[in-house]
């Protein structure tokens, strides 16, 4: 039988836990409720939380964003399926081939050894990239894409995110690649296969959980991204992102089409973490296990 203390033990962490839940989820309720609100709803001189209490609902923003009308923006379905695609795109197949190279690297590291530097050397050297600061890198990668006159393209964005994105996949599939037990390659080996053949046929099906770890997390960091779509891209590889800032005019900020736009942009992370959430504690806690 649970004692008193234990009880109350557990009260205590349930609070915090609840606290804390709400702490999270009241930014997506403000976004949700700002989005099916009207101008004059949000402009209003109290806050309005309650739908059909304080104000009365209206899809207004979500017309003008699929271009039916509202009045409240210009975005319309063509651009926003576009920017939407685009924002696809860039992260999908910049995670794609972050994992593919970063499988191969982490591989590396945990099957061979490397005389001239040591592989925990350059393990940190490829991790220490990811520490470096964004915004350091943009005068060079503009003035360098622009040479090659690819300013404007998606395949900037997939080069740029892919380089971003490869620190992390590395050190998440190091860990991976480190458990798996060496015994089973070195058999596939005396049986007559390829490093390559071991590595594609045997390494990688027994690391998948952590492939799915890996590419989840790059696209979902390529998926947000700003700064570099900002600054590398000017229409047509427009993202959603770029989309949301583009909200603030001379006329004001429109928090109504801010909060329409934002709830689908973030609808993609949104079901990673409700549908995948215990897939994704797994896969990085496997990794951790010793």
């Amino acid at each position: 039988m649970p004692t008193t203390r234990n009880r109350l033990v557990v009260g205590i962490i349930y609070f915090v836990l609840g606290i804390w839940a709400l702490f999270t989820l009241l930014p997506i309720y403000w976004i949700a409720v700002t989005s099916i609100k009207s101008a004059k709803a949000v402009q209003g001189a109290r806050p309005t939380f309650i739908p059909w209490v304080d104000f009365t609902p209206t899809f207004d923003a979500f017309r003008s964003i699929f271009g039916t009308g509202g009045g409240y923006g210009v975005s319309g379905l063509g651009n926003l399926a576009m920017l939407a695609r685009n924002s696809f795109v860039a992260a999908f197949c910049s995670a794609l081939l972050a994992v593919i190279l970063g499988s191969m690297a982490a591989y590396a590291l945990t099957r061979f050894r490397y005389r001239r530097w040591r592989n925990n050397d350059i393990a940190f050297w490829i991790v220490a990239q990811r520490m470096f600061p964004p915004v350091a890198l943009i005068v060079p990668f503009y003035i360098l894409f622009n040479r090659l006159n690819l300013l404007d393209h998606l395949s900037t964005l997939i080069i740029v995110y892919t380089a971003g994105n490869l620190p992390l996949v590395v050190w998440l599939l190091r860990d991976y690649f480190a458990d798996l037990p060496v015994e089973i390659e070195e058999a596939a080996l005396v049986d007559g296969a390829s490093r390559f053949g071991a590595f594609f046929r045997i390494a990688l099906p027994l690391a998948l959980p952590g492939l799915v770890i890996a590419f989840l997390f790059a696209f979902v960091f390529a998926w947000n991204e700003f700064l570099f779509a900002l600054t590398l891209t000017l229409d047509k590889a427009k993202t959603l992102p770029l989309q949301l800032a583009g909200n603030i005019s001379v006329q004001g900020t429109r928090y109504w089409d801010i909060a329409a736009q934002g709830l689908i942009v973030m609808l993609p992370p949104l079901l990673i973490a409700l549908f995948l959430g215990r897939y994704l504690i797994r896969g990085l806690t496997m990794g951790a296990v010793k």
